[in-house]
């Protein structure tokens, strides 16, 4: 996949959505996009997990957190399943942990921090709702593009 989310908004503008920056790379893909699909958990992995259990091509996990950063979501064998079934990447509204490992897979991860806490597995939350964030609301089925510089959506796939 090949695009700078720069130029994208160069030729889409205000029909894209801009996150707020905060979000930093940990995946071995610095430059991914795909649909979305969303989970919204709290301090909880367990729909994630079910989430990147599914295989995924083309599609982005987007993962709203709560901004919390008691915990993370997302660890290395999360990240594995999700790389093992095609997710092109993961978005996490809070953090991630074992980020060396991460580093050397080819998915993308985005995340607020680490912490080496692992979360609770309760099966509480909710999937494919929409979630808000970083002052951008992702909607499960539009696009998402991520790169160094940041993360874009799009109501409908960008050429």
């Amino acid at each position: 996949m090949t695009f700078a989310t720069a130029d994208l908004y160069d030729q889409y503008g205000e029909k894209l959505q801009v996150a707020l920056p905060g979000f930093n790379d940990y995946g071995g893909k610095k430059t991914f996009g795909g649909v979305i699909v969303t989970v919204k958990v709290h301090e909880d992995n367990t729909l994630v997990r079910t989430a990147l259990e599914e295989k995924a091509k083309g599609k982005v996990l987007v993962v709203d957190g709560s901004e919390s950063m008691r915990c993370a979501l997302v660890g290395d064998m999360l990240a594995k399943l999700g790389m093992d079934n095609g997710w092109e990447g993961i978005i996490v509204s809070g953090c991630i942990r074992d980020s060396a490992a991460i580093a050397d897979m080819d998915i993308g991860v985005k995340a607020l921090g680490t912490n080496p806490r692992k979360s609770v597995k309760k099966g509480a939350g909710d999937r494919d709702i929409p979630v808000s964030f970083a002052g951008v609301t992702f909607r499960p089925g539009e696009y998402l593009y991520a790169d160094a510089d940041g993360i874009v959506t799009a109501s409908q796939k960008l050429d």
